[in-house]
């Protein structure tokens, strides 16, 4: 049987025949068929817990990078740079999460020689970093919710700029996302533990445990921009992604389009995300978040500087692999569409299949998947990370898989996904599915 046809790789400015993937799980694996597809060779990386995992057995060779702490394989840049250079490899892809939003890495990259597929160091550092970024928004008369505009020092400060913002306020990490490193504090007698918790957290998540103060917004709808741009000039949005459906702060259904929002407010939101990134000389895939008040209020929330978890959705209604655009812009090639090209057709939903338990707060469920079962069928898609036999270790997020569904319309794609989920089947660990 012949082997299927290859798509051109990219071929930009910067050469890219093979790609380090930085990074685990369902993502890894993702970014893997991308550059199959393109006809690139492949990397990956693994630490002492991920040795048998689905991505390691799918690049073309895998690499150890040490032991299963984070802050000793996926969050070392030295250890990954010098895989890299090691392999032949010509770019690195972060992925999401771990070095994805940390702009040493890229200047890492870049001071080795290898292409860095994501923004330049300078974009990421003006938007990664959430004070800074809600300092451009403000610069570009752009609404955000108030907060300090720099990380707080110590919990005296913190309970000084608390009390100005006003109670109830959200500590949130500074770096990252990905609800890592975020405390809901109703009064000031919660400050000091929520402050020392999320700095934790963010330390063990980002390398980074600098946090700042945002007011609470009681039930706001929380909406998002997909942009992409090019190192030419031209930025573009894909329209928006519905993501209030949460636990513990992180997202567990995603849609698009939002049954929120028009045309206008589309128009205007994703004027809004354009603007941000265009300031900052932004380059690649990014995501510009912002909180919907019960007016349709829009207010920036962050820029992810990064591929998003949910970026399938928007894939799903536009026809677009964004991925795909990563590899091209990374190599210097100009997006072969304008604003106007962009339709969205339909509608995409979005469920993460987490190994944690519903029914005890969603504490994770680490073990071995003894038995596993995606559905399928029209306009089913299955992004995972595993396979049957894999482990889901305790050192990392919870994700095992993500299940998108499309349908004509909202109501069709809500139909599709719940005859899906009703077909899908986790067996060793407990699983998101009897609560989506």
């Amino acid at each position: 049987m012949r082997p299927p046809p290859r798509l051109p790789a990219p071929r930009g400015e910067r050469r890219i025949n093979k790609v380090l993937i930085a990074n685990r799980g369902e993502i890894a694996v993702r970014v893997i068929r991308a550059c199959r597809e393109a006809g690139l060779a492949t990397v990956a990386v693994f630490s002492d817990a991920d040795r048998e995992a689905l991505h390691v057995r799918m690049a073309d060779e895998a690499h150890a990078i040490g032991p299963a702490e984070p802050a000793s394989s996926y969050l070392s840049i030295d250890r990954i740079v010098h895989v890299a250079k090691a392999t032949g490899a010509d770019a690195v892809h972060p992925g999401y999460g771990f070095l994805s939003e940390n702009p040493q890495f890229a200047e890492a990259c870049v001071a080795a020689g290898l292409t860095f597929v994501g923004p330049p160091a300078p974009a990421m550092r003006a938007m990664s970093d959430k004070t800074a970024a809600r300092r451009v928004a403000t610069g570009l008369q752009v609404p955000v919710v108030p907060g300090t505009a720099s990380p707080v020092a110590d919990e005296a400060e913190a309970a000084r700029l608390a009390r100005e913002v006003g109670y109830p306020v959200m500590i949130k990490a500074a770096m990252g996302g990905g609800g890592k490193g975020m405390r809901l504090v109703r009064e000031e007698r919660e400050l000091g533990s929520a402050l020392r918790l999320a700095r934790a957290e963010a330390v063990a998540a980002f390398g980074n445990g600098a946090v700042y103060l945002e007011r609470y917004l009681p039930e706001p709808r929380h909406i998002e921009i997909q942009i992409l741009a090019d190192a030419h000039g031209t930025v573009v949005h894909l329209g928006e992604r519905e993501c209030s459906i949460q636990r513990r702060h992180q997202k567990l259904i995603e849609e698009a389009p939002s049954p929120l929002v028009d045309e206008a407010m589309r128009t205007r939101m994703g004027e809004a995300a354009c603007r941000l990134a265009a300031a900052v000389g932004y380059v690649n895939a990014g995501t510009v978040e912002f909180l919907v008040d019960g007016d349709r209020n829009f207010y920036f929330l962050e820029m992810n500087t990064r591929l998003q978890v949910e970026h399938p959705v928007t894939e799903m209604v536009t026809g677009i692999d964004i991925v795909r655009e990563q590899l091209r812009i990374a190599a210097g090639e100009r997006l072969g569409f304008g604003q106007a090209d962009v339709c969205l057709r339909g509608a995409a939903i979005e469920c993460r299949i987490n190994a944690e338990d519903p029914f005890a707060d969603f504490l994770p469920s680490p073990g071995t998947i003894t038995r596993l079962a995606a559905p399928g069928g029209p306009w089913v898609r299955n992004d995972s990370g595993a396979d049957e036999g894999s482990a889901v270790p305790r050192f990392y997020d919870t994700l095992v898989a993500k299940l998108i569904c499309w349908g004509a319309d909202r109501e069709a794609a809500i139909g599709r996904m719940a005859r899906a989920l009703d077909e899908y089947r986790v067996v060793g660990v407990r699983s998101t599915i009897p609560v989506l």
